[in-house]
């Protein structure tokens, strides 16, 4: 099992989280700051089997925006290996 933590622009929430969702990926949601300007941030959590980690991180560049700035990413994105996983 592996996390995926992203963070991305408020901008590309709604159309990565759907696209995530479309292809049965969980997707948790929590708002964020960061950055020079301190601009929105959002941040998505992800938790998938590892075999499935790629096409995440392929839907994340697809539905993500070109920064305009050449100093700005689209994304910047942590892969973590989970211990344990339980829902209650």
């Amino acid at each position: 099992m592996k996390l995926i933590i992203e963070i991305i622009q408020d901008a590309d929430n709604d159309r990565v989280s759907a696209a995530l969702t479309d292809e049965k990926y969980r997707v948790t949601f929590i708002a964020s700051t960061g950055g020079f300007l301190r601009s929105g941030r959002s941040t998505l959590l992800i938790g998938t089997e590892e075999d499935r980690v790629a096409r995440a991180l392929e839907i994340i560049r697809e539905t993500s925006t070109e920064p305009k700035n050449e100093n700005e990413k689209r994304a910047t994105v942590f892969v973590v290996d989970v211990a344990k996983f339980t829902q209650l």
